[in-house]
């Protein structure tokens, strides 16, 4: 018998409608049922999930084996058991909630043969609003390293592996991880791996967050979440020497997972449990958190995570209360050092040193968070079509934070920035796009691609969108081809830009849909 080229495992637990459409899109795959396996372990659901994969069983009995068993409380050991039966030379994960694009394993599966990979990452998108990091997917590449690129900041196993790789270091889920056993496996891998690879020219996987909010992790508190994210750390300190290529891995975690911690819901908390968060942080915090960490976090991350470790109790509130209100901080400017006066800033029993207040370049989340205000297109001086947006920061001080080092960009697509005269309530900025540019950035394939500001090279952060939302369309001629382009928020509610081909087949198809039917 042939070896399947890829081994799909699905962790079932209470996921139904989703799961229909999970096994759907993997039936349905390009790659062929000959070159696929699936395995789906359904632990102990009670929704019905069970009889789903049995119905799926029997209508693809060659395709796909089922394994029921009881609740183990998390996706590790149903994981950890698909692992045990699977054959393919690589393996696929996939959350029973989630689908993939028609054409996903047989697009991954090419990549990795081709490239030598052992790990690669299918571009991920969210369903209902789920958040799904998205700076690795910027473009496609075929080598990329874990520690000089943002994948720390994608851990999920959502990816393929070389199943050789896998069983050569015995790499399995810790079944006593509740929440985020996923990451101990895909950290090691990566750390592993000779060679990992993005694919950023197809919407692999789509990621679906659930309108009842069911999945364990959205359900965990912030107990569950700490030793979680204690257990990751630690895992991360063993596997990797300190140094820079830790700090890069574990400033995701100080900057995401952590910094989470003290999200206005803390302010919800017993004091007890308050309390025992802030003590346990903190010392993840002196143990772990090296200056080249606290340098490259935000400067909200940064403050929050300094005063559990080193500040007094009642500033950590306050700061929690600062952020909850999405209010910045004054700006306070010291030898020509800028700094974010939050609360303990500049008094000598806070605790902190100035250092944890400073803001720098880096700080792109924080600098280069804006609304965009207005869209129009404009006709330029060679008669070229621009698109023109205004955004609005709420620092006047901006121009001075950043200087020349603002940019805009859609993909690989950059606008003329310029900043405009600030007032008392914050400073315009002014992005322009030549229509030609972007066209030819999207490749007309009517992909969503949001735009993004940087701040000095550092991490792009999304553009907000229009405030009550609005659609803007126009037409771009490429010699004899048109294109459709629109300028309208996605469903993360930031400002992206749309451009689709202009084809008679196309043109076709909407008069048919306006025009009325016959004997209507």
């Amino acid at each position: 018998m042939r070896q399947p080229d890829v081994t799909v495992v699905v962790a079932v637990y209470n996921t139904m409608p989703d799961l229909t459409t999970c096994l759907t899109s993997l039936v349905n795959q390009t790659i062929g049922h000959d070159r696929l396996e699936i395995v789906a372990v359904d632990d102990g659901s009670t929704d019905g999930s069970g009889a789903e994969l049995d119905r799926f069983a029997a209508a693809y009995p060659s395709l796909i084996t089922v394994v029921h068993q009881a609740n183990s409380g998390g996706p590790a050991a149903p994981s950890n058991r698909a692992l045990d039966v699977a054959t393919g030379r690589y393996v696929f994960f996939v959350g029973a909630d989630d689908h993939l694009g028609r054409e996903a394993l047989e697009r991954l599966v090419t990549a990795a043969d081709r490239w030598g990979s052992d790990v690669v990452l299918g571009r991920m998108v969210g369903v209902n609003k789920r958040y799904v990091h998205q700076e690795i997917f910027d473009r496609t590449r075929s080598d990329v390293d874990l520690y000089d690129s943002p994948l720390p900041f994608s851990l999920s196993n959502t990816k393929l592996f070389r199943r050789e790789l896998v069983e050569r270091h015995r790499l399995r889920f810790p079944e006593d991880m509740a929440v985020g056993s996923d990451q101990p496996f895909t950290v090691e891998a990566c750390v592993r791996a000779a060679r990992i690879s993005v694919l950023a020219d197809y919407d692999y996987y789509y990621a679906v967050k659930r309108f009842n909010s069911t999945n364990i992790t959205y359900r965990s508190d912030h107990l569950a979440r700490l030793e979680c994210v204690e257990r990751i750390v630690r895992f991360v300190a063993e596997l990797v020497e300190p140094g820079e290529r830790r700090d890069a891995v574990l400033r995701r975690h100080f900057a995401w997972e952590i910094a989470k911690l003290f999200r206005p819901d803390f302010l919800a908390l017993d004091a007890d449990t308050q309390e025992q968060v802030r003590v346990r942080v903190g010392k993840l915090v002196r143990e772990y958190l090296t200056d080249r960490i606290r340098d490259q976090l935000d400067p909200d991350a940064r403050v929050l995570v300094g005063a559990a470790a080193y500040g007094r109790p009642a500033d950590l509130l306050a700061i929690i209360r600062q952020t909850a209100s999405d209010g910045l901080p004054p700006t306070v400017v010291r030898d020509q050092r800028w700094f974010a006066a939050y609360p303990g800033f500049g008094e000598p029993d806070a605790g902190l040193s100035e250092e944890w207040y400073e803001v720098k370049p880096t700080a792109s989340r924080w600098l280069a968070a804006l609304n965009a205000v207005s869209v129009r297109w404009v006709t330029g001086a060679d008669g070229d079509r621009r698109v023109q947006i205004l955004a609005r920061s709420p620092r006047p001080d901006l121009a001075d934070l950043v200087g020349d080092d603002l940019s805009v960009q859609v993909g690989a697509a950059e606008a003329v920035v310029r900043l405009l005269p600030a007032d008392p309530m914050g400073t315009t900025v002014e992005a322009t796009f030549r229509l030609q540019d972007v066209a030819a950035e999207l490749t007309a394939k009517g992909t969503a691609r949001a735009v993004r500001i940087r701040v000095a090279g550092s991490v792009a952060v999304p553009l907000r969108g229009l405030r009550p939302p609005v659609r803007h369309r126009t037409m771009h001629r490429d010699g004899s081809r048109l294109h459709l382009v629109t300028i309208n928020n996605n469903h993360k509610g930031q400002l992206a830009f749309t451009v689709w081909p202009v084809t008679l087949r196309r043109v076709a198809a909407r008069l048919r849909r306006r025009l009325p039917r016959g004997g209507e």
